[in-house]
């Protein structure tokens, strides 16, 4: 099956949990926004496919998947939806449910990073909200990030492997890796002083950025780079 994911072509975003899971799946896909306008893509494609009339299960927001006829949206859905199709999650039920359960906990996780820089409103500018972004930042840095990375260093210890659900590899450390990444981009200072206390999810953004199938995809002009666009953004003032 060829797979179709519409998501904003100028950032990684939360599209890109999705990107690196269809690569690491060497998955047969086209990032539809990324094409030219003339092509079909660009923004208006993904506006398409949020507008369709036809479609009685409408989406909210990108990203979109498209597999056949079927249109998955949200982030952790959608990677609920590709793991068992790519061999990316465990067999078992149980299994299966949790790994959702950590990818929503994630979810989580970088709604709270993003809304430190975005604290009031979306729509607002950052420098509209900068006092209230820099009254939560403080927060974020020293409560919610070190509860959440403290939680899933521990789901790595007590995995009895490498990885959060053990020994193999699965879509949930795929998205553990971009969590890292962004963290590291946007909060240097901060996850410098974590370094030592992060000794498992660290080696494990190492291993999933050394697999040929993302080396190769983080090498090439596919993978954007970070920037003050994007969910994570770096504003030296936010990182203590």
């Amino acid at each position: 099956m060829r797979y179709e994911l519409y998501y904003w072509p100028h950032i990684q975003g939360r599209g890109e949990y999705v990107r690196l899971t269809l690569e690491e799946g060497d998955a047969d896909y086209v990032d539809v926004a990324r094409l030219p306008e003339a092509e079909g893509g660009g923004r208006p494609a993904v506006a398409r496919v949020l507008q369709d009339a036809t479609n009685k299960h409408p989406p909210f927001a990108p990203p979109l998947l498209k597999a056949g006829k079927t249109v998955v949206s949200h982030t952790a859905n959608i990677l609920q939806f590709l793991g068992p199709r790519l061999g990316l999650v465990p067999k078992a039920d149980a299994a299966r449910t949790y790994a959702h359960g950590l990818q929503l906990t994630m979810t989580d996780f970088v709604r709270e990073a993003h809304d430190v820089h975005h604290p009031i409103a979306n729509s607002l500018y950052y420098e509209d909200q900068k006092t209230e972004a820099l009254r939560r930042s403080g927060h974020f840095r020293n409560e919610r990030l070190t509860k959440f990375t403290n939680y899933f260093e521990t789901v790595i210890t007590r995995s009895g492997g490498q990885y959060l659900l053990g020994k193999s590899l699965s879509y949930v450390d795929l998205s553990m890796f971009q969590v890292m990444a962004s963290l590291n981009y946007a909060f240097p200072k901060a996850m410098a002083g974590l370094r030592d206390k992060l000794p498992r999810l660290n080696a494990l953004h190492d291993k999933v950025a050394a697999r040929p199938r993302i080396a190769r995809y983080i090498a090439s002009p596919a993978r954007l780079p970070f920037s003050t666009h994007d969910l994570m953004r770096l504003y030296p003032e936010l990182d203590g």
